[in-house]
């Protein structure tokens, strides 16, 4: 499915929503929403869809994980496509379902429905052929790579490219961008002093971006660093990138101020 969906006539997305967006900040789900019914296509929400798997995968609990698997497949492998707005879940889908199913009655289910999955700022840049969007943000913004999304499905330039078309937004990087901020799911659960020292390292550096928000495309990144942001008395504020396309920033942030001045929007 490498061709531009352009050609097609309203393509029919499946929104693979996530636990974290689902239970901790829908407002991401109504985002991605918009945003793809903005891109032309016929966004449907499956009602029984489910975890995808990740924690029980991390943990070794494959035949938990296959059982997810299947049952994730079952619910979307109709639509034209499926996007998440979180790299990590559509990692899971995309990169893990294949080998966690090759050995099971599943495996060409697997293979077809991995090709049909895209993490949201690709989909829209990369397959949607979207060049910009049309809104305001008055602030300066940095971004962090969550590692699923940069790692196995090279999400990197296409967040920046939506966000650099925005209207009185600045985008400062910060220095050692693409390193982990520590969450790694289960891992800061296994390895909390680990994580805790990672992230206190990611927050240092965001901190000495200058910028008045941080934005991510994870919302497992975002929680745990505007946790740590938060306990160190931080000022910035946490969204993720699909309330700032979408216009979508009425929601306090995840931590961090809400004054007048921040993240004005229209």
């Amino acid at each position: 499915m490498d061709e531009n969906i352009n050609s097609h006539n309203a393509p029919q997305v499946g929104l693979y929503v996530t636990c974290l967006v689902d239970l901790f900040r829908p407002v991401v789900g109504f985002a991605a929403m918009k945003l793809l019914q903005e891109a032309g296509c016929e966004v449907s929400v499956p009602l029984a869809q489910t975890c995808c798997g990740q924690p029980a995968y991390n943990s070794g609990d494959r035949a938990a994980a296959q059982t997810l698997a299947i049952e994730v497949i079952k619910n979307f492998e109709n639509f034209d496509y499926v996007v998440a707005p979180s790299g990590s879940c559509a990692g899971m889908l995309k990169t893990h379902y294949p080998e966690l199913l090759k050995d099971t009655d599943h495996a060409e289910r697997a293979l077809a429905f991995s090709d049909k999955v895209f993490e949201l700022t690709s989909f829209l840049v990369d397959k949607c052929a979207l060049q910009s969007v049309d809104r305001v943000f008055a602030g300066r913004i940095t971004y962090h790579d969550a590692c699923a999304g940069l790692r196995e499905l090279h999400v990197k330039q296409q967040p920046r490219q939506l966000l650099r078309s925005m209207r009185g937004l600045e985008l400062l990087e910060m220095a050692d961008g693409e390193a982990c901020c520590g969450f790694g799911g289960t891992f800061c659960v296994k390895y909390p002093e680990i994580s805790d020292a990672m992230v206190g390292k990611k927050c240092a550096n965001i901190q000495a971006a200058n910028a008045q928000t941080l934005l991510g495309g994870d919302m497992g990144c975002l929680m745990n660093m505007a946790g740590k942001l938060s306990r160190d008395g931080s000022a910035i504020e946490v969204r993720h990138v699909a309330e700032i396309l979408a216009g979508m920033v009425d929601e306090p942030p995840i931590a961090g101020s809400n004054g007048p001045e921040q993240g004005k929007q229209k």
